[in-house]
């Protein structure tokens, strides 16, 4: 196992191996693999379950890297050439990121939701040279002729396309990065506009890996869950970067499908367990209602053991949750779990305070793709339910003109922070200015360094009144209605003159909750379902402050536009639903 608490910084190790693996404060991203496999050569490395169980050792995933770089070399991949990279979670998916790095090259990975189209816009503005993806999208790409690239290699056997684990070349002379260099350009999601290529080094990313751990032990007998794309910046850190520096397993899922990530979670004793607000808000969503067909007094007491069971291990620091309702964990796949941890978007101080009452150590935690991501991480021993989490060491914040109640402007600055954006240093200069990245999200830190997020900049809701509304604020109440889908609150225009704005939620249902309504009321279902989204709404508006309820409510039949994360596309649903 890895160092313990008392042994000093988690990264402290690298003492070590400097001077002799690497120079300077922090290795590589190559180097510190290089560590791993030396330190753990026969850990599991990278577990997956289909089609077929494989397992391969931090000695094997090594060796497949190397001859795979040596191809790339042999190719003319070469210093500053970029590689994109699209395609599900997969061993071979790591191998090919690896083995870009390897060969000193830049990786671009890429959304493998996004269409032919708008992927060969960002590989042409990117200058990709080679490209990895799955065979269907190497398929369509022929098929439409969209994308002039000669070497195109494909993630999975039985394609006519190349195999990445079967291709070979003599040993190559391979030239290793710089700390201070680029590894990678990560396309932002875009849930408010064009999307923009973020230039992240390997000091940026190795920097922000271990100095997260200062609020997080993690070690080498961890098991991470891959289900998040790894192609986002969040996911990319937390499980596959955060998982190879300890010499973690790194147990890889293909579809965001609750039987399948059970069954998974289960198979590979999953320890880590990362995952966006809206997957736990289902998981503790339905664990609940199963508690509650059991009847009001079995329900009543559940709760109440959950209140005690919060209580002691949030005030005493004794866990008793894990041991008292092991028996509810087994129907969410966490008897192995140690420690969860939610990203990518807010979350229902609710939610966060089930899981801990269950006896999950459950954290949340901040950071955007131009800071690597993480800024801030809940430790577990001190967690707050309603913060993001407490800064990790060598990370500043400031809070540029905070409001009466000390909320601002979030500044950031720290080895973490983006190189800029690519080819953009209009956009590079609006948010970065003496090493200070203006964030664009609103909130307040308190004295301990803890931060609460109040909302986005460019989300702002001004009322009649002048006062100001974030709309995360609002859909936060929502999360955990079973019969919701998806949400999104924005503003819309009361007075052209003064420009003020009423608060409208567009509300689009489950297709379990419609199928139900339509099973029990035929051709009223389409009205009930109306009057039970108001309903919801009614009581939501009750617990807020009456300048920010709700005064318009649209139920939509068709999904709203999500980013791979499972982020509304605020952008696209403001301009479909036009007033």
């Amino acid at each position: 196992m890895a160092q313990k608490k008392d042994a000093g910084k988690p990264w402290d190790f690298l003492d070590e191996y400097r001077g002799k693996m690497f120079e300077g404060q922090w290795p590589n991203l190559v180097q510190m693999f290089e560590i791993s496999v030396k330190r753990y050569p026969d850990n599991r490395c990278f577990v997956s379950f289909t089609p077929e169980k494989q397992i391969l050792t931090y000695t094997e995933v090594k060796k497949q890297v190397i001859t795979l770089a040596d191809y790339l070399v042999s190719k003319g991949i070469t210093e500053g050439d970029k590689v994109a990279l699209s395609g599900k979670n997969s061993p071979e998916w790591g191998i090919a990121y690896l083995a870009t790095l390897y060969a000193g090259a830049i990786i671009v990975p890429l959304d493998s939701t996004l269409n032919n189209t708008d992927m060969a816009k960002l590989m042409k503005f990117a200058e990709v040279k080679m490209f990895f993806a799955d065979k269907d999208r190497l398929k369509e790409f022929d098929e439409k002729n969209e994308l002039a690239l000669e070497e195109r290699i494909c993630l999975e056997k039985g394609s006519p396309y190349p195999f990445l684990l079967d291709l070979k070349a003599p040993k190559q002379k391979r030239r290793m990065p710089d700390a201070e260099e680029t590894a990678a350009i990560l396309f932002t999601s875009g849930t408010t506009g064009t999307p923009k290529g973020v230039v992240l080094s390997h000091r940026n990313f190795v920097s922000d890996c271990y100095l997260a751990q200062g609020n997080m032990w993690i070690y080498d007998t961890d098991v991470f869950y891959a289900i998040l794309p790894l192609h986002h910046s969040y996911s990319m850190m937390a499980v596959f970067i955060e998982g190879l520096s300890v010499g973690a397993a790194i147990v890889f899922g293909k579809k965001l499908v609750i039987s399948q990530v059970f069954k998974e979670m289960r198979e590979g004793e999953v320890t880590m367990f990362l995952a966006v607000p809206m997957l736990f808000n289902k998981m503790i969503g339905a664990l609940m209602d199963g508690v509650r067909k059991k009847g009001i007094i079995v329900y009543g007491l559940i709760r109440g053991m959950m209140g005690i069971s919060g209580f002691i291990k949030k005030v005493f620091k004794v866990n008793i949750g894990k041991k008292m309702f092991g028996f509810l964990l087994k129907n969410l796949s966490l008897e192995h779990n140690r420690i969860c941890i939610s990203g990518g978007g807010p979350l229902p101080a609710s939610t966060f305070k089930m899981f801990n009452e269950l006896g999950i150590d459950f954290v949340q935690g901040y950071g955007l793709t131009e800071t690597s991501p993480i800024t801030h991480l809940n430790p577990v021993e001190a967690y707050i339910e309603t913060s993001v989490g407490k800064r990790v060491p060598g990370t500043e914040v400031k809070i540029v003109d905070p409001d009466s109640d000390g909320n601002g402007i979030i500044h950031i600055k720290g080895p973490m922070v983006m190189q800029g954006y690519y080819k953009n240093p209009e956009a590079t200069a609006e948010v970065l200015e003496d090493g200070w990245l203006n964030t664009g999200d609103v909130g307040y830190q308190d004295s301990e360094g803890y931060l609460y997020l109040t909302g986005r900049a460019k989300n702002l809701i001004v009322t009649e009144g002048g006062k100001n509304v974030f709309p995360e604020e609002i859909e936060d109440h929502f999360q955990l209605y079973g019969e919701i889908e998806a949400i999104c609150v924005l503003g819309y225009i009361v007075d052209k003159k003064s420009h003020s704005e009423g608060i409208r939620a567009l509300i689009h249902p489950t297709q379990a909750y419609r199928d139900q309504m339509e099973k029990e009321h035929g051709e009223a279902a389409q009205a009930k379902i109306t009057e039970r989204m108001e309903e919801i709404v009614t009581e939501v508006n009750r617990k807020l402050q009456s300048y920010k309820k709700i005064t318009r409510t649209t139920v939509i039949d068709e999904p709203l536009e999500m980013t791979s994360t499972k982020k509304v596309k605020r952008y696209l649903v403001a301009q479909k639903y036009k007033d």
